[in-house]
C-alpha cells in the first residue's frame, strides 16, 4: 500500500511538472490570418526617385489604396497596428523595413549597391499580396538579375510588449516566384521550430517566449534545398516583452 501511494505521489510530481513547464515554455504555432480585405485592385502604378541634398527622394503613384487610414477587417485581428494607418513597407537589401504614410519621402542610402522592394501595407502590417501592389528596382553599379526568384522578410519586426506578443504577425513578399504543395515552400524556423509554409499569406505566431526570438525564413525548391538566389536565407531577430 505504501509503495503504491509512493507511485502515486511520484506520478502526480510529474504532472504537475509538466504543467508547470507548458506554462514556461508554451509550444510555438502558427496559423494562418483571415478576413482582411484583399485589395486586389490595389496598385503601386510608378515610383520616381531623385538626389537632393544627398539623399534620395521617391514618389510614389498609387491607385485604388489610400495611405493614412486604418484597415477595415471582418475580424477582431488582435495584431500590432500602426494608429498612423495604412502605409508603404520600403525595404533595402532586406533589411528591416521603413514605413511611409506618404506618397513622397527621401532615404538615405549607406551602400552603393542597393536592391529596394516597396509594397503596400496594411494598417496591422500585413502586406497586399498581388502583382501590382509592388515595386522592385535597384540603385547600383552592380546590378543584379531582378528576374530572379526572390523572398523577402516583413514581420516581425522590433519589440512587442504586452497584448502585441499574444498573437505576432508572420510575414513575408515573394516576387517571380510562387509557393505549393507541389512547388517551391519557404521553410520558417522560429527559434529551433520549423514549419514549411505552401501558401504566401500571413500568418499568426503564437506562444512565443519572452526574450529575444530569432526567425529565420528560406525559400527552398521541391526537394527541401535553399535556392541560391541574393537575400536567402533572411534572418532576423524580435524581442518579446510580457
Amino acid at each position: 500500500m505504501r509503495i503504491q501511494l509512493k507511485k502515486v505521489f511520484l506520478i502526480s510530481q510529474i504532472f504537475i511538472f509538466l504543467a508547470c513547464n507548458s506554462k514556461i515554455d508554451p509550444k510555438i504555432t502558427i496559423s494562418k490570418v483571415n478576413g482582411s480585405p484583399s485589395y486586389e485592385n490595389s496598385k503601386i502604378t510608378s515610383v520616381e526617385q531623385k538626389i537632393v541634398d544627398n539623399e534620395y527622394e521617391f514618389t510614389f503613384e498609387l491607385e485604388e489604396y489610400e495611405l493614412g487610414v486604418q484597415t477595415e477587417t471582418e475580424y477582431d485581428y488582435q495584431l500590432a497596428n500602426s494608429d498612423k494607418g495604412q502605409h508603404i513597407h520600403f525595404i533595402i537589401n532586406n533589411e528591416p523595413y521603413s514605413a511611409h504614410y506618404s506618397e513622397n519621402f527621401s532615404k538615405k542610402m549607406e551602400d552603393e549597391n542597393n536592391v529596394i522592394l516597396a509594397f503596400l501595407s496594411r494598417s496591422h502590417h500585413e502586406s497586399v499580396k498581388n502583382q501590382n501592389a509592388y515595386i522592385l528596382t535597384q540603385i547600383s553599379d552592380e546590378p543584379i538579375d531582378l528576374n530572379n526568384e526572390f523572398l523577402f522578410y516583413s514581420r516581425p519586426k522590433g519589440t512587442y510588449k504586452g497584448k502585441d506578443t499574444e498573437k505576432v504577425l508572420l510575414d513575408f513578399y515573394l516576387v517571380n516566384t510562387e509557393i505549393s504543395t507541389n512547388g517551391n515552400k519557404v521553410r520558417a524556423t522560429i527559434d529551433d521550430t520549423v514549419f514549411l509554409i505552401d501558401e504566401w499569406a500571413p500568418y499568426y505566431i503564437e506562444g512565443l517566449n519572452a526574450g529575444d526570438t530569432q526567425i529565420k525564413l528560406e525559400l527552398i525548391d521541391i526537394n527541401g534545398n535553399l535556392i541560391d538566389v541574393p537575400f536567402n536565407p533572411s534572418i532576423k531577430t524580435v524581442t518579446i516583452e510580457k
